[in-house]
């Protein structure tokens, strides 16, 4: 194995594996099976090491993929049993598997002998065989490495995430200890993090008995460590764009080719799904297609979605083209499997409805509201999450926070009817990728989309269509660590793929910071701005830009706006509250004085604004799906603790 593998973290890791080797299974905790599998984490280095390789190290990708499925026991044709549908891409890949999934599961027998049957759909007393059992592997996680792999929908529990993961690790052990390897403990004789989720979610679903099972690519296609499926009933390729640069290519064109890599001329159905390209992207698919035998078509919007006769259970335009995908793949295998040979989707039956209505993908584009901690009435906060961490991505989680401003907000003008608009606060990281360009890609769509005085509609605002508005009150860039206290943090949302130097000193927020501080004066008419301040933990409240944004200061200035950075998510969180909070009480001292002013009799018990104006603090949260994980860690485990 390469001795990237082998010597990393050696002391410490060995000194584990010896607590994990000779337990009986009935002693090991779900919490041993995290720790034991974040040992194995090297993506950094993988990365690194593919970068001074010219990709060299990807060739031996499934060679030796192979050689650990076969550790395990199995034989790559095996899994052919899961009648496995496969998808790649570069956005949308794990929404559009969720949606596969969702849908199929809606012929479970349970599920479906509660649906009143469509045209196109068999009868539940037929002996045509239906699914008993669905499998969904995805990555990355959000708040729990278990949520990766997924039985009918629903996470594997604490239990059977551990009863697999030492299966897999127990065996792999074994075949090194019969091998003669002199420490079958060590971290030479397990892959590294991705490829042995990959292992286990193929062993858990062969052990759990499912008949279907939809699996994500990881990174790529034709070299990564998904690609072992040999005869999967369909694919499904989604849109494509700039990511992973270093092992793929930097272009749409080379990206294409490594996606395509998951197309096989033994396939089921012998058919592959896509939907229209970027550039080359499209040409490259469809040569790749025919080298493999295999018969690509692409889809388009459905109609029945495109008019939203469907309310599909993702917000987000750009969902309904990952849920026309969907459909076509989900009846290719539902005819291919014999599950429901006859099937069409002219006019979808009620099964593709309703799982395309309940369908649940959490962190992208999503909205959780809560109300404001401290706080009477009817104010809220709106914590708008999606995960995009591409340009490509940037550019579809602007347009959904766009939408979302334009159809509840009034706009905004340098009126005093203003002045008690509440708060717009981003919070943003990205720890790995070129995170200036996607913040500056982010703000130049959001001051286009989102200001009223413009009419262009174009997604690449040229300096000139960009405004005097700023989209946001407040800028908060915090690193991924979840929690202040580290006993609160969670084994399942450590990451040994960032540069810890870099994360203690705050070296990515402080440089964000900067970088927005110029893209806000490139809007603004004010000149200097100051250095970003850097709260702690328990951070004391200070005076907030209670004009809002965009809006004139004595000398004719637009107010800028407010940036921060912090050393946790926790702390962002709390600080964007305490925002709120702070909103809305000089909102209530204005209210007051405004009464006081006209004369009139002050009610405390009305204190909503009467002028049309919505009363939501709205937080965009963006930049790294593992920000978002931590978004969703602490406002989960607080409900958790409240119940």
């Amino acid at each position: 194995m390469p001795a990237i593998w082998r010597n990393s973290y050696s002391g410490p890791i060995i000194r584990i594996f010896h607590r994990f080797q000779s337990t009986g299974s009935m002693d090991r905790s779900y919490s041993d099976a995290v720790s034991a599998l974040n040992t194995l984490q090297s993506n950094f280095s993988v990365v690194d090491a593919i970068r001074k390789s010219g990709r060299g190290m990807n060739k031996q990708a499934m060679p030796e993929m192979i050689e650990w499925c076969r550790k395990i026991g199995y034989e790559p044709s095996d899994f052919d049993r899961l009648k496995l549908i496969h998808i790649a891409g570069t956005k949308g890949k794990g929404s559009t598997s969720a949606l596969i999934s969702s849908i199929i599961s809606q012929y479970l027998p349970s599920v479906s002998e509660s649906i009143p049957q469509s045209p196109s759909s068999t009868s539940a007393t037929t002996s045509i065989p239906r699914p008993l059992k669905i499998g969904l592997y995805t990555s990355p996680h959000l708040r729990f490495v278990r949520e990766r792999i997924k039985v009918n929908n629903d996470a594997l529990s604490e239990t059977l995430f551990t009863k697999y993961f030492f299966e897999t690790w127990d065996r792999l052990e074994a075949s090194a200890l019969s091998s003669g390897h002199p420490d079958p403990t060590s971290k030479s004789t397990k892959p590294v993090y991705f490829r042995f989720l990959t292992l286990m979610a193929f062993h858990t679903f062969m052990r759990e008995g499912v008949d279907t099972a939809v699996i994500e690519c990881g990174i790529g296609g034709e070299f990564d460590s998904t690609n072992i499926i040999q005869h999967p009933t369909v694919v499904g390729i989604t849109s494509l764009g700039i990511d992973h640069v270093a092992m793929l290519g930097d272009t749409v064109e080379e990206i294409a080719w490594h996606k395509a890599g998951i197309m096989k001329s033994g396939s089921f159905s012998g058919k592959a799904y896509t939907v229209a390209q970027p550039g080359g992207a499209g040409r490259v698919l469809e040569e790749r297609a025919r080298e493999k035998g295999t018969e690509l078509t692409v889809v388009g919007r459905h109609k029945q979605l495109q008019s939203r006769e469907v309310k599909l259970g993702l917000d987000g335009d750009f969902q309904i083209g990952n849920a026309s995908l969907a459909v076509e793949i989900a009846a290719e295998h539902l005819r291919c499997t014999g599950m429901v040979p006859r099937i069409t989707t002219k006019c979808l039956p009620k099964e593709f409805v309703k799982g395309l209505e309940q369908v649940k993908w959490g962190g992208r584009c999503e909205t959780r509201y809560e109300a404001i901690p401290g706080v009477e009435g009817t104010r809220e906060i709106a914590w708008h999450l999606d995960g995009a961490h591409t340009l490509e991505s940037i550019e579809v989680a602007a347009e959904w926070f766009a939408d979302v401003i334009n159809s509840t907000s009034p706009p905004l003008t340098t009126t005093p009817s203003t002045i008690n608009h509440p708060p717009r606060i981003l919070i943003f990281n990205q720890q790995t990728r070129n995170a200036t360009a996607l913040l500056s890609h982010l703000h130049a769509l959001l001051s286009n989309l989102i200001n009223p005085n413009n009419s262009s509609n174009e997604i690449h605002p040229t300096p000139q269509l960009i405004q005097a508005k700023g989209p946001f009150t407040h800028a908060l860039f915090t690193t991924n660590t979840t929690h202040v206290s580290p006993k609160h943090s969670s084994p399942d949302l450590i990451s040994m793929n960032t540069n810890k130097t870099d994360i203690e000193d705050l070296a990515v927020q402080t440089t964000l910071a900067h970088k927005w501080q110029d893209l806000e004066a490139g809007i603004q008419s004010s000149t200097a701005s100051p250095s970003p301040s850097i709260r702690h933990s328990n951070p004391e409240p200070q005076t907030t830009n209670k004009y809002g944004f965009g809006v004139a200061n004595g000398n004719g200035n637009a107010q800028k706006c407010t940036t921060e950075i912090f050393k946790t998510i926790e702390e962002a969180i709390t600080r964007a509250r305490q925002i709120a909070r702070n909103h809305d009480c000089e909102t209530k001292d204005a209210e007051r004085e405004k009464v006081v002013v006209d004369g009139a009799k002050s009610n405390d018990d009305d204190n909503d604004d009467d002028d049309g104006q919505e009363e939501i603090t709205r937080i965009l949260v963006t930049g790294s799906v593992h920000l978002i994980g931590g978004v969703m860690e602490v406002l989960e485990s607080e409900m958790e603790l409240k119940r």
